[in-house]
């Protein structure tokens, strides 16, 4: 794969896991059970916004850090699944669900992509290959 192609995937990993990061954040400092509320608001079950903050924020971390990047990204693809059909489809494209299906679309690329640039997986798997290397010529 090219040096281009790295970068780019880089670069989507990166920002998808801040956006994700500060949407997390946001929900616990704005008071976890404000977000519960809505959800129940929604007809959504409360307890559904813990499952979704946490995601959001440890997946954001897990991106920004590249460690189980394709895991992250296919949950963060589920929320964003989740928040077209449930909450922004009403709203019509541009007022609705444009950036939603944007994020999506990041998520599903790094699903298939991945992203090994920078990333702690890359570091972990690396190192594990060197040491099943040496193991075996030893």
């Amino acid at each position: 794969m090219s040096n281009k192609n790295e970068i780019g995937n880089l670069l989507l990993r990166v920002v998808l896991g801040l956006v994700f990061l500060g949407n997390g954040a946001a929900k616990f400092q704005g008071g976890i059970e404000n977000t519960v509320g809505w959800f129940d608001s929604i007809g959504l079950p409360g307890g559904l916004a813990y499952v979704v903050a946490i995601i959001e924020l440890v997946g954001g971390i897990a991106l920004i850090l590249g460690l189980g990047t394709r895991i992250a990204a296919a949950l963060m693809g589920l929320i964003m699944i989740g928040a077209i059909f449930t909450v922004n489809l009403e709203g019509g494209f541009l007022n609705g669900y444009a950036f939603d299906l944007v994020l999506l679309v990041v998520a599903a690329h790094l699903v298939l992509n991945g992203s090994k640039l920078s990333s702690l997986d890359q570091l972990v798997f690396k190192n594990k290959h060197q040491l099943k290397s040496f193991v075996e010529s030893a």
